[in-house]
Formats: C-alpha cells, structure tokens, sequence
C-alpha cells in the first residue's frame, strides 16, 4: 500500500511538474502574446505557455483594430466611387455595396490572422492551451480541470462591450456583434460619444447607411482637443450624418413590423423625452469594461478598482507579488499598442535583467478612423493649460481644405494644431484632423516624444504639395 503510495505521489509530483512554467499568460490578445513572443526571444530556455478561450489575437485582431480598418477601407473606397466623376472618370455610384460577400472575404481574412498567430507560438516554443482560465490560487489557475502554475503570471485578458441598463437592451448590438452582422442595415441608430461610436457612425453612413448619431452629452471625443471635437463634428453634420446631443437612453422596444424604436431622455436639465423608430439596428458604443469577472481574483491578492480593472503600478506589478497585468484589462489607454509595448517592456524587466524598463504612458500617439480621420499626440491644449498654466502656453493652428477635394463636390476641412510651452515652445500636443492624418501622425509622434521645439519645425523644409507640410510651415519663422 505504501509502495502504491509513493507510486500515486511520483506521478502527481510528474504532472505538475508539467504543469509548471516560468511564464504563464492568460490571454492570446496582442499583450499576452507580445509579452509571451518576447519573452521566448530573450531566452530559449524559458517554459511558456499562454491560454485562451476565444480565438487567438484578441480584440484587435478578431473585432476590433483588424476588421475595423477593413471596413473603414472598404467606406473611403465607397466615397472615392462618388468622388470619381469629378475627376473625369464615368462611374455608376448607384451599384449597392455587396456587404455578404465582402463579409466573407473579411472573416477569412480573420481566420488567416487567428492561425498565423497560433502557427508563431509554436515557432517559438510557446504551449498554447485552449480555454478559459480561473484561479485557484496566486499563481495557479484550473483550465478544463487541470491546474497551471506560473513562477511568473500575465493577466492579459482585455475588456467587453458595455451594454445600458435600460430595457430593451437586449434589442442592440455592441462593436462586437456588428461584424457579425449577415447584412448591410438600412437605418442603424449608433449610440456613444467616444472612438468606437465614431469609427462605427462614420463607416455605416459613408457605406449610405441612414445613420443617426446619439451622444449623452454636448459633444463627442470629449477627452480629445476641443477642436478635434468641434471640427469633426462640422464635418459629421456637413456629410448629411444626423446628431442628437444630450440625450441619455431610456429603452429599446421592438415595433410590430421587427423595426425597433429608440425612446432617450434630455440630459441638458430639461424633463424632456425624445422617440425615434423604425431602426434596424440599434448599436451601443458606450465604453468598455475589463474582463475580470470570472477570473476568480479572490483566490489571489490582485486588487481591482470600483470598475473591475486590475490595479497596477508604472512596472505593471498588481499587488500580488509575481503576478502582472497590461492592456484593456488595467483600463488606461485602451490601444492595441500600448498593450503591445507594455507587455514587451515587462518581459524584458522580467527575463532580460533590465531592472528599470517600464511603458513611458506619456505622449503617446493614437489615431481615430472616423471621417474624416484624426491623429494626435502629446497634451491637448486644455491639459497643457492646466498643467503648465496659460500664460506659459503658445498654439498655432492652421484650417484648410486638402488639395484632393479641389475638384470634388464635397470640401470636408483639414484642421491642425501645435501646442506648445514657452519660452522653448517645445511642442506639448499636435493635433489634426483631415484626409491622411492616420498615416502623417506616427512620424510627427516621434519628433513630439523626443521633444522637437516650433524653431525645429520651421527649420524641416516642407514636402509640396502635402497636407503634412502644414506642420512644418504654419507661422512659418514666428516662433520664438
């Protein structure tokens, strides 16, 4: 019997040893497995493994940044269609967006990016377990009834689409359930005021959805330069895109023909109520809320805020000791490449003996795919102001319509702006908002992080003719 035992004891003391890694990180999405990948570079004789419920790539990659920028594609393509005939080209614009097909082409597009991501774990030696993780202890959690431990633990599980408590909600859809859709929707009602509501309201209307866009408050992108604010909804407005501010939804019902009718409240201090109907869809885009919930933290020391976010420190450390966090689930900037950078920067700190490597979360650059797109970096000026004071605040701002709507009916407006502390006039903030921001921003974004001054922008010869030359050349020799 005591042989029999032992016998019993070797093989669990076997199993686990299986079971044990160096790193173990909870969640394929791009911080998990960029942090895992990274790890596994800096030192081969690391055991990793990552474990997943859903498909590999996380939110970016499934419904988020990837097949986001897909359908932002596939709606500038829409308006350059229209755009055609004024520059010269006969272009039936009346043929109907065949949202099926490219749905198809989209989604396969996806999976090809889930395996490519998987096929890279392997590559790297990295034990990719399928299914959803809780805690059973510190630094142990149960997967499909067998126990994982990690001497180094990742908690990387990002965040979910918040839905209103009001009835009816059951009704809409969030961001995730759009790409799910089976059909292009003649009227869709979108509900949010920050980059998600943006992005999904400018995509659907430019694809000649009937859209209406309804914000709880006076504005959207609140936590954005007021004047990236107020110009892109100049621009929403001015597209034919239909905006109710100041509205808090009350319910959603469904009519007897399915159309669902949308029932809001006045927040401006009026005891108002406004009805629109006959919507096909209903979208939320009201924020996000961190995955927490069944990881059953309780068994561990990882603190969380009011919301559900783990709280972490500026090395991502949680209040567990050997246990760590990065991305959407610490709710700070909810970007796919911070997530990324943290995570990187973690394994080095960890693996790589660089004691002091951390995320720097100042000036980073972030991009909004809305129509038109906005790109910025750094301080807005209302932050600067408050940080530095006014009278240390100088900015140049520049409004003008880019050079491609010259011969086109519609002339949205580029708008940009410096922000910048004096008496260097170092610059604190760059905004713009126009044709092309996505991709002028991330070289912009590199001089703002290295701390490039208005005198070193005047002294950058422009590249004509360009949008981006703008920066370079407003109050061109005026700076101090």
């Amino acid at each position: 019997y005591n042989e029999y035992k032992s016998y019993l004891s070797s093989i669990r003391s076997l199993q686990m040893t299986k079971n044990v890694f160096n790193y173990l990180v909870i969640g394929a999405g791009s911080g998990g497995i960029s942090s895992a990948r990274r790890a596994a570079l800096l030192d081969k004789s690391l055991k990793i493994a990552v474990i997943e419920k859903a498909r590999p790539g996380g939110t970016c990659v499934n419904v988020g940044c990837v097949p986001k920028k897909v359908m932002f594609c596939a709606a500038a393509v829409h308006e350059a269609v229209h755009d055609a005939k004024h520059y010269g080209f006969d272009v039936d614009v009346k043929s109907t967006f065949q949202w099926n097909a490219f749905k198809e082409k989209r989604d396969a597009y996806v999976k090809r990016l889930n395996g490519i991501y998987t096929n890279n774990l392997g590559k790297d030696n990295i034990h990719f377990v399928e299914g959803e993780a809780t805690f059973t202890g510190p630094k142990t959690v149960e997967v499909n009834g067998t126990v994982y431990e990690g001497e180094h633990v990742l908690i990387a599980v990002g965040g979910y689409p918040r839905i209103p408590n009001i009835p009816g909600a059951e009704l809409g859809s969030t961001s995730d359930d759009f790409f799910d859709w089976e059909e292009l929707p003649s009227k869709v009602l979108v509900i949010g005021s920050g980059y998600i509501a943006v992005e999904m309201s400018g995509i659907l209307h430019s694809l000649g959805v009937d859209t209406t866009h309804v914000a709880r408050r006076d504005a959207i992108l609140r936590t954005f330069d007021v004047d990236l604010s107020k110009n892109l909804m100049e621009a929403m407005e001015s597209a034919g895109q239909k905006m109710l501010y100041n509205t808090t939804p009350v319910s959603l019902s469904k009519a007897e023909d399915g159309s669902l009718t949308f029932v809001g409240k006045a927040t401006s201090g009026k005891d108002e109520e406004v009805t629109l109907t006959g919507f096909d869809k209903v979208l939320f885009a009201i924020g996000r809320d961190p995955n927490t919930q069944r990881l059953n933290l309780d068994k561990t020391n990882v603190k969380t805020d009011k919301a559900g976010n783990i709280v972490v420190d500026e090395f991502q450390n949680t209040s567990q000791a050997g246990v760590y966090a990065v991305g959407d689930v610490c709710g700070r900037a909810l970007l796919t490449p911070v997530a990324i950078a943290a995570g990187r920067h973690l394994s080095h700190r960890l693996f790589n003996k660089e004691s002091d490597r951390k995320l720097n979360y100042e000036n980073i650059p972030t991009v909004v795919f809305s129509h038109p797109t906005i790109g910025t970096v750094g301080l807005t000026e209302q932050e600067a102001v408050a940080k530095f004071g006014k009278d240390k605040i100088k900015t140049y701002q520049s409004k003008f319509t880019n050079m491609y709507y010259a011969m086109t009916e519609r002339k949205p407006k580029t708008y940009m702006k410096l922000v910048c502390k004096l008496p260097e006039e170092t610059i604190v903030g760059l905004h713009v908002i126009g044709l092309g921001a996505d991709e002028m921003l991330q070289g912009f974004a590199v001089a703002v992080v290295a701390g490039a001054t208005k005198k070193q922008f005047d002294k950058t010869v422009a590249i004509h003719p360009t949008s981006a030359e703008e920066f370079v050349t407003m109050n061109w020799g005026l700076s101090q």
